[in-house]
């Protein structure tokens, strides 16, 4: 037996339910009146219309087709004829006549090439290209003329017919007959594919009419199914989704056998649905099911938070996105069986109950006790006890708090793990002020030592995504949101919108969430140009301004004229960047929608370099899972920090509050800068090239100071913090001066700035002396130079690697320390 007839089995095998209860229930509840002009509930016939936003079906934009399709633009046979025909798309859609014709009132039939003055045959086409009645004359004429073509014959036999064919008797079937049968061409064919033996009048009791992509039938499913299937329509329509007939032909095509639903097991019912149907069509599936499930559970008298399991869509838990206190619809479940101790368990749900939590709140808090649950049932009675619970079992399960780990199993933010030692307390103060836990030991309850620290700001520089990498993933740019579907918006719009958002992120530093939930109206012209209005939802500060770029705030400008074609949800209208739908749980993009997208556009470029080299030589290749949209807000900072930009000016770009959190982004790891100078200062050497290790760290830091070219140790230029020294800073005539590999770049650049001045000072006829000392100072740097190069050439491909490694991290942190370029990102728009 296959695996699909062996699945259909299982679910044909009735559950033990009270079908006829079942029935009669959903017969009370199902609308007949649901959807007028679109659902016919005599013929069992939905015909959706492309004018209402509230179903997936939409005119072909093409002037004179009037075909419907299930997604905005062109229909499939207008996409076809506009890439064969080498026209412009605007031309195209203007200008071009479809061969097909109209049939019955907005359907397609392709008619007789029989036409006279302008006026076509009214019947479809049967074969060579002419109906029944013409290719019957025409036979005959060609056997007895020797075989003229159709196509000529149609030019100059006779008169067109001016009334079509009748139409196909399955009912609500819009096609005309095929020659003198009583089905249209596609029924006949279905009748001599299927059921060629079978009476036809049976036959056709059976059958669907030909279907467009705006509509679609519950003939096929049995009388049980197909109110089963109208009441979660019904019900999801009531919640503002939309009515999609193509979801719900593909539905029909693969559960059509079935008895019913209610019952059946959705991993089965999925597996079914797995081939020939769409993401969005198992979506329904999942959807129906859980309401079917939901609705008998309602018949039985059973309530949402009764359950162990809550079903989020049915509980309506208010949304902390939601200022005005109003409630959205949460998908997603809570899972209390994952909480193995009764008491817990029971606490859990208790509170839960009582105090109405948010959604994130609610599975916050069961993920820290179910977390909790594990540990305890590690302990030596498994906590199932309260009586036996003391301090080591709550100092176990902060430990546990301590080490939690995030959905990619990256171990979790010190700030998370913070949120959930407050949720995990929160509970058992709960249950202490209700008097669930009256009489656990007071051993059983938080101590001094179980706070939890804040985040050691050390390593933020780390975070950002570094420069060259963020020059490469815009060479890539025009890909970004490739491989993203977001409602009913085209490639092109989804493009842009992601694009539009990706740069916003880069360049000005906002959080996610901050850039997700920007107004069409945040840019504003300022005195000294664009500032971005954006709201900081974090320390709840609104309305404020960010100087921006020309180049961001044209990108958002672009952006606009693109969003205002859109068709999106209300509550949407005065954002930037739109939710995917009515019922998503915040009016604007989603930042997971925005992190998704980012994270398929960066695992689909074929190769992210860094700028430190591998063994063979070529760059090594940049770890992928550190980027990340709140990745570019630390790009953002450290780019002006690395720049000089005052760490003042910079805490305000930032709006910080915390002046701390702003100097983070102007040191670079201690330890990291420990490991550099401790590789580093073994490579010194002195003007002449020789070496000169340096005996320890401290030395290397406290006995020198950074001069452009290197480091100095005269003694007074060291004191004056390297800005006196005593022969102007002709370093390569110095004593004192100290270079090592990671001053090669500065050095070969100060190499052809000399090279410049020769060259100045020549043309202007400048003293011998003066060409001569900088001929001098060039002949000696190439001397550092050469030496330094050759000392890195006989290294072993390790030890070479770790000394450049050791050099970025120290040109980074001298860069802090300087007046540097700040680096900016520009977008050829032209090539876009």
């Amino acid at each position: 037996m296959s695996t699909a007839s062996s699945a259909a089995t299982r679910l044909a095998a009735p559950p033990d339910l009270d079908l006829e209860a079942w029935t009669a229930w959903l017969t009370d509840r199902v609308d007949p009146a649901w959807r007028p002009g679109e659902w016919d509930a005599r013929t069992l016939f939905f015909d959706g219309d492309p004018g209402n936003d509230r179903t997936v079906a939409q005119r072909c934009v093409t002037a004179a087709c009037t075909s419907i399709s299930n997604s905005r633009g062109l229909c499939s046979p207008c996409i076809r004829e506009w890439e064969a025909s080498g026209l412009d798309k605007a031309t195209f859609i203007a200008e071009h006549v479809p061969d097909r014709r109209k049939g019955s009132p907005g359907r397609f039939q392709v008619r007789c090439l029989v036409e006279r003055d302008g006026q076509q045959c009214a019947q479809p086409r049967y074969c060579q290209g002419l109906c029944i009645t013409h290719y019957r004359v025409w036979s005959k004429k060609a056997v007895r003329e020797s075989g003229i073509a159709a196509d000529v014959w149609a030019r100059t036999g006779p008169e067109p017919c001016t009334q079509g064919a009748p139409p196909c008797v399955v009912m609500r079937c819009e096609q005309e007959r095929r020659g003198l049968k009583r089905l249209c061409g596609y029924h006949h064919n279905k009748y001599k594919r299927e059921a060629p033996a079978e009476p036809v009048e049976e036959w056709i009791d059976r059958q669907t009419p030909f279907l467009f992509a705006n509509q679609f039938s519950l003939v096929p499913f049995s009388p049980v199914m197909r109110l089963e299937i109208l009441y979660g329509l019904q019900q999801r329509d009531a919640r503002g989704a939309k009515a999609d007939p193509t979801s719900i032909r593909l539905i029909a095509k693969t559960l059509e056998h079935l008895p019913h639903l209610l019952g059946t097991d959705l991993g089965d019912l999925l597996a079914l649905t797995a081939k020939g149907t769409s993401n969005n069509a198992d979506a329904h599936v999942k959807e129906i099911h859980r309401t079917l499930h939901n609705g008998h559970e309602e018949m039985c008298g059973i309530k949402p938070r009764d359950k162990h399991i809550w079903d989020l869509t049915r509980i309506s838990l208010p949304s902390t996105q939601s200022k005005s206190g109003r409630r959205r619809a949460t998908r997603g479940t809570v899972d209390f069986t994952a909480i193995s101790q009764p008491w817990l368990r029971e606490l859990a749900l208790t509170w839960a109950r009582d105090t109405d939590p948010t959604a994130i709140y609610l599975r916050d808090t069961v993920r820290v006790a179910a977390m909790a649950s594990g540990r305890l049932e590690a302990r030596p009675g498994g906590g199932a006890d309260p009586s036996r619970l003391g301090g080591a079992d709550m100092d176990t399960v902060v430990d546990g708090i301590r080490v939690m780990r995030r959905g990619d199993g990256e171990v979790m933010a010190r700030g998370s793990q913070r949120n959930m030692a407050h949720n995990w307390f929160n509970l058992l103060d709960f249950g202490r002020r209700t008097g669930l836990m009256n009489g656990f030991p007071t051993a059983f309850s938080r101590q001094r030592w179980h706070d939890i620290g804040h985040d050691d700001d050390e390593d933020n520089e780390g975070k950002a995504v570094p420069e060259p990498v963020i020059a490469q993933l815009d060479r890539h740019l025009d890909f970004l949101g490739d491989e993203t579907t977001y409602g009913q918006l085209s490639v092109d719009q989804i493009r842009q919108m992601f694009r539009t958002a990706y740069i916003v992120l880069r360049d000005t530093g906002r959080r996610p969430g901050e850039v997700c939930s920007l107004y069409r109206t945040c840019v504003k012209d300022g005195t000294d140009g664009p500032d971005l209005i954006w709201d900081n939802h974090k320390s709840k500060r609104h309305r404020r301004r960010l100087p921006i770029a020309e180049e961001t705030a044209t990108a958002i400008r672009e952006w606009l004229p693109v969003r205002a074609t859109l068709n999106v949800p209300a509550e949407s209208a005065r954002y930037l960047f739109p939710a995917i739908t009515a019922d998503s749980a915040q009016p604007h993009m989603n930042t997971s929608s925005l992190s998704q997208t980012l994270r398929h556009w960066v695992d689909s470029i074929p190769r992210l370099t860094t700028d430190v080299p591998g063994p063979d030589g070529t760059p090594l290749p940049f770890d992928r899972s550190l980027i990340y949209p709140y990745a570019f807000r630390h790009s953002y900072a450290q780019r002006h920090a690395d720049a000089g930009v005052a760490p003042d000016v910079l805490r305000d770009l930032m709006d910080h509050r915390n002046f701390k959190t702003t100097m983070g982004y102007y040191k670079v790891s201690l330890k990291r800068k420990r490991e550099a100078v401790t590789t580093m200062r073994t490579h010194v050497v002195d003007r002449a090239g020789n070496p000169a290790p340096i005996a320890s760290n401290t030395a290397y830091e406290a006995r020198s100071v950074a001069v452009p070219f290197g480091n100095c140790r005269e003694p007074s230029n060291v004191k004056a913090g390297g800005s006196a020294c005593p022969i102007r800073f002709q370093c390569a005539g110095c004593g004192f001066y100290r270079p090592d590999p990671s001053y090669l770049p500065a050095i070969e650049e100060h190499v052809n700035s000399l090279r410049a001045d020769r060259f100045t000072a020549e043309a202007m006829d400048a003293d011998p002396f003066v060409t001569r000392n900088l001929s001098d100072q060039i002949d000696a740097f190439q001397q550092v130079l050469s030496a330094m190069r050759k000392q890195m050439d006989e290294m072993s491909t390790e030890e070479r690697q770790e000394v450049e490694e050791a050099s970025a991290v120290l040109r980074k942190a001298r860069a802090g320390r300087g007046r540097t370029t700040l680096p900016l990102t520009v977008i050829n728009r032209r090539s876009s």
